[in-house]
């Protein structure tokens, strides 16, 4: 702005000394400085310090010294981990098979989480087995669906989630006694039985809160006899804050259950009364857990209330249990032992679950668990070696036992007493019988861990029965035991579970008509070996097989209920995401 007034000046000047007169145009333009107009300092500082300030020479001498060393060095080659290549995983898979005795398999999960946290499952199962058994003259095939949907909601101050769960399963009364029954008797048997069985089920969990967790879960069972059974068990968790009042304890669980079982059977076995049962029960367990000088307890009492509307029978119990646990050899072996007792709800959804040929007749009632005293060690004999055994002496009221129903017919009728028998009044099917029983028991159970791709594992379990009433303790075997193997690779995967059950025994009657007991019929030992195994082609894509009762052996799990033979199945499985 300066240099531009002084030339505007000197123009001025100029302009009266000139005698033509001339046309000034000024220019005004923005001044936009470059870098480059900016002056450099091109001089480095110089900083002049006092003599007495200037750094010294440094003058060190290297005095060595022998040192031992217990080093060897070893010629060879370098040795890495072999960790495998990483596996892709996969929410969803697809899964189809089929195999002899006319089965076909399939099977399938579905998932999706989107980004509000939105969690959606399905699930679903179908095997059947459409051919019948060899030398059985009644249908023997089976069918199991089951099909699972659920939602769950991840918030910040609680979860919740909803499941809804459907089950089909359909068997037949295909074991007839050792009668002669004529063609046309069996003609007319009705052999078949169908179970539905529905369920919902919500669940809420807190996030920093006294209470842990709701459990809501209501199911409904019934049957081709019009059985019908309705379950509503409400289940909590709280935590009381003992640390309040003192900060060296910890806090008290309180679990709590209410219990509401309602049902009917049509008629019982020998009457054609209708059976009703509805039992409601109330339970409140305080649990408190600590830790002193190493050893580790859990106290607490379950108090119960039972409440048979039917029978009007109302009982209340005080459950104590208490288990103490403490290392002998830390990381190597430790001891544990109790004492617990309990109050457990029978219902027919259970027992078809054990036994699939009960008869639609049951009485349903409670087992009480008065006490279950054990004691037990558990540990590792080396890294790869883990092991545990326990022995246990446990007494229970109203224990249920199978045992099998007589016949109405004498082989050439089809009614009794002027009435249509039912498929399963021919001697074909199982009651629930009641009794105290006193059960000890050895358990133990190894482990080991071969390399990284094998891992065996055994168990084995002896029972020792007591029965108040009974002559035998029907269908329950003294000895079982199991053997598994796992073997898995980059590309191969296989298995095998082989299982051994002792005789049992169950009932003889002394004729037809009558529930009178006569003798005592000895149901053999088996062993039942089976191996899975499979191969993956990729990621996604697998072949599998499935061999089950490698030995062929016709052997009887239930009296008179012969199992099938060698059994295959194979098929592929998909896995991939949306």
């Amino acid at each position: 702005m300066f240099f531009t007034f002084l030339g505007l000046k000197a123009q001025q000047k100029e302009q009266k000394i000139d005698t033509v007169k001339t046309e000034v145009v000024n220019v005004v333009t923005k001044y936009n400085p470059k870098i480059a107009d900016a002056k450099k300092i091109k001089k480095n500082p110089t900083i002049s310090l006092l003599e007495k300030n200037e750094k010294k020479k440094l003058k060190y001498t290297i005095q060595s010294a022998p040192v031992a060393s217990t080093f060897i060095p070893k010629s060879g080659a370098v040795k890495g981990i072999k960790i495998g290549s990483k596996e892709f995983i996969y929410d969803n898979y697809v899964a189809a098979g089929y195999g002899n005795y006319g089965t076909p398999y399939f099977e399938a999960f579905l998932g999706k989480i989107d980004r509000y946290n939105n969690e959606f499952q399905l699930s679903t199962k179908y095997l059947s087995s459409t051919n019948n058994l060899k030398d059985i003259v009644l249908n023997s095939n089976y069918t199991n669906f089951d099909i699972n949907a659920s939602y769950k909601k991840i918030d910040h101050y609680f979860d919740w989630k909803v499941i809804l769960n459907s089950e089909r399963d359909v068997y037949n009364w295909y074991g007839l006694p050792d009668i002669t029954y004529t063609e046309t008797t069996i003609n007319n048997i009705d052999e078949e039985q169908i179970y539905n069985y529905f369920n919902a089920k919500g669940e809420f969990t807190f996030n920093d809160s006294y209470i842990d967790y709701i459990h809501l879960n209501t199911s409904y069972f019934a049957d081709t006899y019009k059985s019908a059974e309705v379950l509503i068990k409400l289940n909590s968790k709280l935590d009381l804050p003992v640390y309040l009042f003192n900060r060296d304890f910890n806090d008290i669980a309180l679990y709590s259950s209410l219990e509401l079982l309602n049902g009917k059977f049509k008629n019982s076995y020998n009457v054609d009364d209708e059976i009703k049962y509805s039992i409601f029960t109330i339970n409140l367990n305080p649990n408190y857990n600590m830790e002193y000088l190493g050893i580790t307890f859990n106290a607490g009492v379950n108090v119960a209330a039972s409440f048979d509307s039917e029978n009007s029978s109302n009982n209340f119990y005080v459950l104590p249990e208490l288990i103490i646990q403490s290392p002998i050899v830390e990381e190597y072996l430790n001891i544990y032992g109790g004492f617990t007792s309990n109050l457990h709800t029978n219902t027919y959804k259970q027992f078809t679950e054990e036994n699939p040929y009960i008869s639609p007749t049951q009485s349903i009632s409670q087992t009480l668990e008065t006490s279950n005293l054990f004691v037990g060690f558990n540990g590792k004999i080396s890294r790869d070696f883990n092991f545990n055994i326990k022995l246990s002496s446990k007494k229970e009221e109203n224990k249920p036992l199978f045992l099998r129903n007589y016949s109405k017919s004498n082989g050439t009728t089809n009614t009794y007493n002027g009435i249509n028998l039912n498929g399963y009044e021919y001697g074909n099917s199982f009651s629930v019988y009641y009794d105290d029983v006193k059960t000890t028991t050895l358990f133990t159970e190894l482990e080991y861990e071969y390399s990284d791709y094998l891992t065996l594992g055994v168990q084995g379990i002896y029972n020792n029965y007591k029965l108040e009433n009974a002559t035998e303790n029907w269908n329950l075997p003294t000895v079982e035991a199991s053997f598994s193997a796992k073997y898995k690779e980059d590309k191969w995967f296989a298995s095998t579970n082989i299982f051994y059950v002792s005789e049992r025994k169950d009932a003889l009657y002394s004729g037809l008509f009558t529930g009178e007991i006569n003798d005592v019929e000895t149901v053999d030992a088996f062993v039942d070996v089976n191996l899975n195994g499979g191969y993956h082609f990729n990621d996604q894509f697998s072949a599998f097989l499935k061999l089950n009762n490698v030995l062929n052996t016709n052997y009887q799990r239930f009296a008179n209920f012969n199992t099938q033979g060698f059994q295959i199945l194979g098929g592929v499985t998909y896995k991939f995401d949306f």
